[in-house]
């Protein structure tokens, strides 16, 4: 006859679960093993830590997986959420099973250096310690127990590594722009041709619909507004059109439905492709990527002399000015302004100062 198992546990799929009555609470948990010897331990070491949480106020343990798993189940809304759990897949080999009472950088220095070891830049790898900060945050600061206790008593600093290697914005002269457009298949060339004229992002140029398309016919012109769900920073976005950006606008009309740029019947996935950086290699340009169209767009204006203000709503920035509300005379000082940057002209054009490398 075999010997009784501990009250609380039930077997269900081959898995032993906790169902258990602790001080007047209900505790519902899956063990996560079929062994019933070490399900006892469990319950044994659950029971112990309620008891402790309840009577001295001692926090139980929690794993950074367990934190992990709340805070991804609390941010469903957060738009740059698959990209932390692509952060997190990484880090859990390395501190998963850790108590997050016990985390800090010390302990994270081991994943640090794997990282490092594997060629990772030192902003991809803050990006993971930025994600493991908030999580340890939230644990000290808002995440409450159901016996009021923070998950957490403190959180530890977790200081980021210092990023020598950040790169700094390359704002195109004329004749680089040229040079590389030219080089570009033409469906890419109106794209960055867009994307010069307007200070857009990749994603948003790459997914800008038809039915963003806002006309204004007191101007004679239309603009686009991408919902707050396709911005990074989360605000509608509005889309002012210089004539070159109208241009190109116009070209496209009719070849999607539903994409102002698509290729072969589809939205692209991203400018920075495999047809970008070979013509940017072409033309000796290697070191210019999507971005930095954005922020030519932004220099130019700046150098034409277009106000802050007015820089801000045409970029896109967050100013905590409702920016898709407008009157016709706002939005024509708006156009002027970005046509300003349609074609070179007559004023010195920018001047980058480069750094260079001494060797001695």
């Amino acid at each position: 006859m075999g010997r009784k198992k501990i009250p609380g546990l039930i077997k269900r799929a081959g898995v032993w679960h906790i169902d258990k009555q602790i001080s007047g609470r209900r505790i519902c948990r899956s063990t996560g093993t079929d062994q019933l010897v070490e399900a006892e331990r469990l319950l044994a070491r659950v029971i112990d830590e309620a008891r402790q949480a309840e009577i001295y106020g001692v926090r139980p343990e929690r794993s950074f997986e367990q934190a992990a798993a709340k805070y991804v189940v609390e941010n469903t809304h957060k738009r740059s959420l698959k990209n932390d759990i692509s952060r997190l897949k990484l880090l859990m080999p390395w501190i998963g099973d850790t108590s997050i009472s016990r985390l800090n950088l010390g302990s994270l220095q081991p994943w640090i250096d794997h990282r490092r070891a594997e060629g990772a830049a030192a902003g991809t790898i803050n990006h993971g310690l930025k994600v493991v900060r908030r999580i340890l945050n939230l644990a000290a600061h808002e995440w409450v127990d159901e016996y009021g206790l923070s998950w957490l008593l403190t959180a530890p600093r977790i200081k980021l590594l210092p990023d020598v290697d950040k790169r700094q914005p390359y704002p195109l002269s004329w004749d680089e722009q040229e040079k590389l457009f030219e080089a570009l298949p033409k469906h890419l060339k109106q794209m960055a041709l867009f994307t010069v004229n307007t200070g857009c992002r990749d994603a948003e140029v790459c997914n800008l619909r038809w039915d963003w398309e806002v006309q204004v016919p007191q101007l004679k012109t239309s603009v686009f507004i991408i919902p707050s769900e396709h911005v990074k920073n989360g605000d509608e976005r509005l889309i002012v059109l210089n004539d070159v950006a109208k241009s190109v606008v116009e070209e496209q009309r009719g070849l999607s439905n539903t994409y102002v740029f698509p290729y072969q019947d589809r939205p692209v996935q991203r400018m920075l492709n495999g047809a970008w950086l070979r013509a940017r290699k072409s033309v000796g340009l290697d070191m210019v990527r999507v971005h930095d169209l954005k922020h030519t767009f932004g220099r130019r204006l700046r150098a034409a002399g277009v106000s802050f203000e007015d820089r801000q709503d045409l970029l896109g920035h967050r100013s905590g000015r409702i920016t898709t509300h407008y009157s016709a005379a706002e939005l024509t000082s708006l156009i002027e302004a970005a046509n300003k940057v349609c074609s070179k002209s007559d004023k010195p054009d920018l001047v980058v100062m480069r750094r260079l490398r001494l060797v001695g």
